[in-house]
């Protein structure tokens, strides 16, 4: 999810978003994932599915995905309705993407700071699937979750019946995956859900994703898992190191100064560190957008891709992390240049134009 500088319009950043999601839809993206939360002032999207709906008619092919759809915020049994309904009215262009929810500030909000989050949506994981793959009358427990319909049902009226999704047996499932070693990417693997590597994450540490994952599911393939990574693409070398690094007003610059912020503030600043003892003040603004900006010509920008991919082993799908639009044009471009020149080389396709 775009962060966005305070002082925009909420409306303006939301038809920002809107539109960069129309563009990679004309653009040939494969899907798009929408974060959601309460209580961020730069982050602005509060629900993931509401805004997703609006982009149904405005798009043909690419696939829509809440990235993610925070199961500590919500009962399950909403999740599973809602999102079967959205699976239909996207005509199955639906990705469950899923994360306990880990902004604190939205915890407090829903008075559940001092609750176990991962519990709550291992528990909701639970219920969501058994409504999707049980039939009526429904009786579930899971945890703090009891699901049933069992004293109301009445199939005459048509009531007490769960909706199932369009896709069947169910929907696409991806898990967000950020801390290094995760024992959630083997848990993702044991129930078959895909893993989705977060953009703010050094190589090194993303390299330690995928073998978790095996372990929870031997013998996947790769193609299953997706890597977010920073990416800005320009004509001119010179623009790029401006636009994606170095400028003071660069969306980079400012994307990475919040959350090395962030990251520090949660106690969570080895994210950014080279090694698990690097000392604290090493780790610098600078030295992180060295790091975890990709930008360049199409051909510098391929060769890191490349490079990356080297350093992290084979995996299945680029996610293009969106910032704020600061110059529309230079963000259009980027993923112009993107889909038309950079892919192909990384694919081994012939270059367009």
């Amino acid at each position: 999810m775009p962060m966005h500088p305070p002082g925009r319009p909420w409306a303006d950043t939301l038809a920002e978003d809107r539109e960069a999601v129309i563009v990679a839809d004309r653009l040939g993206f494969h899907d798009a994932f929408i974060g959601e939360h309460l209580t961020d002032r730069y982050e602005t999207i509060t629900n993931s599915l509401v805004f997703l709906a609006t982009l149904i008619p405005q798009t043909r092919q690419i696939k829509l995905a809440t990235g993610t759809t925070n199961l500590s915020h919500t009962h399950p049994a909403l999740v599973a309705v809602q999102s079967a309904m959205f699976d239909h009215l996207a005509g199955g262009r639906f990705i469950l993407g899923i994360s306990p929810g880990a902004l604190p500030s939205d915890a407090e909000l829903l008075g559940i700071l001092d609750e176990d989050r991962n519990q709550m949506f291992a528990e909701a994981i639970d219920v969501i699937l058994g409504l999707w793959g049980g039939q009526p009358p429904y009786s579930l427990r899971s945890g703090r979750f009891a699901v049933s319909t069992e004293r109301t049902i009445d199939l005459d009226l048509g009531v007490g019946v769960v909706p199932k999704p369009l896709q069947s047996p169910r929907p696409e499932i991806v898990g967000t995956v950020v801390a290094p070693y995760s024992q959630g990417a083997t848990a993702m693997g044991a129930r078959d859900f895909h893993p989705l590597s977060a953009n703010f994450l050094l190589p090194r540490w993303v390299a330690t994703h995928w073998p978790k994952y095996l372990e929870g599911k031997p013998g996947a393939s790769p193609q299953d898992w997706r890597i977010a990574r920073t990416v800005f693409v320009a004509d001119d070398d010179a623009v790029a190191q401006a636009y994606g690094r170095d400028d003071p007003g660069s969306p980079y610059r400012f994307y990475y100064a919040q959350m090395l912020a962030k990251m520090r503030k949660l106690g969570r600043l080895g994210l950014f560190k080279t090694h698990r003892d690097q000392p604290d003040d090493e780790v610098t603004l600078d030295s992180v957008l060295d790091q975890l900006v990709i930008t360049g010509t199409p051909d510098a920008v391929a060769d890191q891709i490349l490079a990356f991919a080297d350093e992290v082993g084979p995996f299945g799908e680029l996610v293009y992390a969106g910032l704020d639009w600061v110059d529309p044009k230079l963000a259009r471009r980027s993923m112009e240049l993107l889909a038309e020149k950079v892919m192909p080389q990384v694919n081994g396709q012939p270059v367009s134009g």
